[in-house]
């Protein structure tokens, strides 16, 4: 299984297999603290091998620097099948809505497949 894009963005959408982004990108600036930030997607495109085809467990945590879990874990199963194809290709594609943010600071993303880190992002949350 390998991660062909996991990113943030003010929206997106699948339709069809097809995968639309708009505005992607990985700092929020804040006035001031604590914040709220109303909306924000999160979008994941993998891609499957032939011999992975089958219904896998994802979990997305987010952690501070310091460690902590800031945002209640997203968790769901996903189904890699083929049509044909020698791979296949999932998409996680949700919202997140009402962020609140204590201070300005780094919260990474961390995405599970199956129990297993796979891959992180970074949020980085600044004043400005």
């Amino acid at each position: 299984m390998k991660t062909e894009l996991f990113t943030f963005c003010d929206f997106a959408q699948e339709n069809l297999g097809k995968l639309t982004i708009v505005g992607t990108f990985d700092t929020i600036i804040a006035r001031s603290f604590p914040c709220v930030h109303v909306q924000l997607w999160v979008v994941v495109r993998l891609r499957f091998d032939l011999w992975e085809f089958s219904l896998h467990s994802f979990r997305i945590e987010t952690r501070d620097l310091n460690g902590e879990l800031n945002i209640k874990p997203v968790e769901g199963n996903i189904e890699a099948k083929g049509v044909g194809n020698a791979t296949a290709v999932t998409h996680l594609v949700f919202p997140l809505s009402n962020l609140r943010f204590r201070k300005a600071g780094l919260v990474s993303f961390v995405l599970y497949i199956d129990d297993k880190e796979v891959t992180s992002i970074p949020l980085y949350i600044r004043k400005g």
